[in-house]
């Protein structure tokens, strides 16, 4: 799963000042990159916010002929932690199922560490591949699991070039007392295309995407508008509901409740799960922290055909009536995914024994991926379900014209 946001340790506040008003004064902002203005979601910045990108290196996995693409990003450090930048991103192996990786990338070094982290790829002891690397000018040469990888960097990409932005603010919880060490936390990472014949369109459905529309037809927001957004919804909020739990625990000695659950923190990225021929399909990762033992996440993802700019909706990507038929599917490949025996019943992992058929679907070359979030199938604890059904099983149910024929990111060496 592509979850990889944690509550950082944070050194817990100094004593704290009573008063008992507040005020409106303008939050205090902390950028973790600073991105040219962008008014227009058309006309989209041409370059990454610092120490940020998206990159396809292609390479065999050793002892393999299956050539891969591995899509990677990096993504913005966190306002607190500047020293270890993140990395996520995917490849598709030979039957097609997408392969999730997870790393680091400490700053002011040409090393990079990943991890396969897809289920398929973990033992039971929850050990998964290693991948060393070092940068070599546009090549990733190191080792994956101790055996030799060289990995190329693809340049122009095998697919839509996207530019990354970002943005964070730090939020005080009482703008009026400059003493409490208590602070919010608010980001935005963006993936922007900046290639395509229907790059206009595509930006804008991304946007719209990113927003969280269910409607194609609502008006297009400027990326630097969704920040503001963001920004004041969760400024509000948290200046609200947490400037007056610090006021009460002044007024009250006998109330206790952890500093660390008055940081809240609400993040949302972008991530590409496939770029490739006529087809992207992308991510859109949110985490809110709001108090309590946990956040709550989700990854909504959608498809691109990038001939028109349309986003694939799973209307769009199934015949209708085939609803039965797709459930079948998912119960099946579900056991695999879960990592049950078949005839296992997948009650012994989920609530149900049945997977409803979800709209939150996303294309690959090698078929479609069914996304859960946590508590929609299953408990916390489980994460999100992901379940790939490949295209072999899913032909009869598919409409035509989706942008995938004969596309396959892999090619038999």
């Amino acid at each position: 799963m592509l979850v990889r946001f944690l509550l950082p340790g944070l050194v817990l506040g100094a004593a704290l000042t009573a008063c008992n008003s507040r005020s409106d004064k303008p939050v205090a902002q902390t950028p973790a990159a600073t991105p040219a203005a962008t008014t227009d979601p058309a006309q989209p910045a041409l370059t990454d916010s610092p120490n940020t990108w998206y990159r396809q290196y292609r390479g065999l996995l050793p002892g393999s002929s299956d050539s891969i693409t591995v899509h990677l990003q990096r993504l913005p450090s966190t306002i607190e932690e500047t020293t270890n930048a993140g990395l996520v991103g995917f490849y598709t192996a030979a039957d097609g199922r997408p392969h999730d990786l997870d790393g680091s990338m400490p700053a002011g070094t040409d090393s990079l560490t990943l991890r396969d982290i897809s289920s398929e790829a973990t033992d039971d002891n929850y050990v998964s591949p290693v991948w060393r690397l070092r940068q070599q000018g546009a090549t990733l040469v190191g080792t994956r699991e101790g055996r030799p990888v060289r990995l190329q960097l693809v340049q122009p990409p095998r697919g839509i070039q996207m530019v990354s932005r970002s943005f964070a603010a730090q939020v005080p919880a009482r703008p009026d007392h400059p003493q409490d060490t208590i602070r919010g936390r608010t980001s935005l990472h963006a993936l922007v295309p900046v290639s395509g014949v229907a790059k206009e369109a595509l930006t804008a459905n991304i946007l719209r995407g990113l927003r969280g529309d269910t409607l194609d037809s609502k008006p297009v927001p400027a990326l630097e508008t969704l920040w503001k957004e963001q920004l004041s919804s969760f400024t509000s909020d948290y200046q609200q509901e947490v400037g007056l739990m610090l006021t009460e625990l002044e007024n009250d000695t006998s109330s206790y409740r952890p500093f660390a659950t008055l940081r809240y923190e609400d993040q949302t990225s972008t991530y590409v799960l496939w770029n490739e021929g006529d087809l992207l399909s992308i991510g859109y990762f949110g985490y809110y922290y709001s108090g309590g033992a946990h956040g709550n996440y989700g990854t909504t993802v959608a498809s691109y055909d990038t001939r028109t700019g349309r986003r694939l909706r799973s209307t769009d990507i199934f015949r209708p009536g085939t609803k039965a038929q797709l459930e079948k599917l998912l119960g099946r490949y579900a056991r695999l995914a879960l990592g049950l025996k078949p005839g296992q019943p997948l009650s012994n992992v989920l609530f149900e024994n049945t997977l409803p058929a979800t709209s939150n679907v996303y294309l690959t070359g090698g078929g479609a991926m069914f996304v859960y979030a946590p508590y929609e199938v299953a408990s916390y604890a489980q994460g999100e379900i992901r379940v790939f059904v490949p295209f072999t099983a899913l032909q009869p149910l598919l409409k035509p014209g989706l942008p995938v024929g004969g596309r396959g990111e892999v090619v038999r060496k």
